[in-house]
């Protein structure tokens, strides 16, 4: 029987942690007028959607 090896894995490579948001990032997410921005156009999606039905 062929098995296939198992890749090796190193622990505590750059694999193992998860993405770090960048600082515009991390701004837009506490920034107001963004989030209000956002928020009308998701509603705005969420009304067309519904008018079509």
């Amino acid at each position: 029987m062929n098995e296939p090896t198992p890749q090796l894995r190193k622990p505590f490579s750059q694999s193992y942690y998860p993405p770090v948001p960048t600082r515009l990032t991390k701004h837009l997410r506490v920034n107001p007028l963004w989030q209000l921005f956002r928020f009308l156009v998701l509603n705005a999606k969420m009304l067309r959607m519904v008018r079509k039905h």
